[in-house]
């Protein structure tokens, strides 16, 4: 399982976590190889993108890592020290940024993305790191399959796995010398898809089979949240107070106005798999997707109007221009594509 479901895009080439088609050990011992700079990289699998003040990064297949300084018109690749499919990449700020993918590998950057090291690397565990997020230049985390987060105290040189055990939204914090866990049950294994920072020291988390989990203190302690649907989800773009969407399998989009309290299903008019959002201003949203599936809300995430791609070619990630257009990387690369206003 990769990054907010690409899977069944990327079966060809990603069916295995950390693995192409090669044996286990053979897999780790590619992946640890430095990526090769390639002439067709922006027109390779990509998977994830974030901005670095006004720089923007892509990040995706073989250790692919690409940054933009045009907004996304032309592309420049960097070599780093892994070559494990990249899944997510997370910049702080102009400087700091950190990359996530198979094979358990943790990348970082401290000079804008010149520059790479590896900090993590455990080809053994045979699952991949789906995304990752810092809230401050020494703590962050990084999630993905079967329920696994790691946690860094140290600008993302070191890494501890921490238990991911959720409790009931509403429960009451334990007494002192009481077991904070007792009544919890562990081993939590579901796919963690995505970690999203919300408004203070708020935390989402998107998973498979329906789950949806909010920490209100950095990830210290993480509550399970009212599912509204089943199937999984891929994403969470959190909006103004407590406001935010949800999406994911077969084109649901669900909205809530309580912090995952309650939730309201938004009409989408696709049965698309969607895995990637951008908040373009305070009303316009733009949702992106398989089959080359755009979305786009004009009234924040209430409503929202159905574009598709000619070459139905899907997308995994989304990022708004300065100059009010959208830049989309996913099965065919990474390229600009206008804003569609909704019809």
């Amino acid at each position: 399982m990769i990054r907010r479901g690409f899977a069944a895009l990327a079966a060809p080439l990603l069916a295995l976590a950390g693995g192409y088609a090669l044996g286990a050990e053979q897999a780790g011992d590619a992946a640890a190889e430095p990526s090769w700079i390639a002439p067709l990289a922006p027109k390779s699998l990509l998977l994830d993108l974030a901005r670095a003040g006004s720089r923007v990064f892509a990040v995706g297949e073989r250790g692919h890592v690409l940054y933009s300084d045009d907004e996304g018109r032309t592309w420049t690749q960097v070599q780093v020290p892994a070559s494990a499919n990249l899944t997510a990449v997370y910049f702080l700020d102009e400087t700091r940024g950190w990359a996530v993918g198979h094979d358990e590998v943790i990348l970082r950057t401290t000079d804008g993305g010149k520059t790479w090291a590896r900090t993590h690397f455990d080809p053994e565990a045979k699952q991949p790191l789906l995304d990752v997020w810092f809230g401050d230049p020494d703590r962050g985390l990084a999630v993905g399959a079967y329920g696994v987060i790691y946690e860094s105290r140290d600008g993302g040189t070191s890494w501890e796995r921490v238990d991911f055990e959720p409790e009931e939204l509403g429960a009451v914090a334990p007494a002192a010398g009481e077991d904070e866990y007792d009544d919890v049950d562990v081993g939590i294994d579901f796919h963690l898809n995505a970690v999203v920072p919300g408004p203070g020291d708020r935390l989402y988390l998107a998973a498979e089979a329906g789950r949806l989990y909010r920490s209100d203190d950095a990830g210290a302690r993480w509550y399970e949240l009212p599912s509204p649907y089943d199937g999984s989800f891929y994403g969470i773009l959190p909006l103004d107070g407590d406001a935010l969407l949800a999406f994911g399998l077969r084109g649901n989009v669900f909205r809530s106005e309580d912090g995952g309290k309650t939730w309201t299903e938004i009409p989408t008019e696709t049965v698309a798999l969607l895995h990637g959002a951008a908040r373009i201003s305070a009303e316009t949203i733009a949702i992106a997707g398989t089959t080359g599936v755009i979305l786009v809300s004009s009234d924040g995430g209430r409503s929202f109007a159905f574009s598709q791609q000619d070459d139905r070619k899907g997308f995994a990630a989304v990022l708004a221009t300065s100059d009010g257009e959208l830049i989309v990387a996913g099965e065919t690369g990474v390229k600009r594509l206008p804003l569609l206003p909704p019809r």
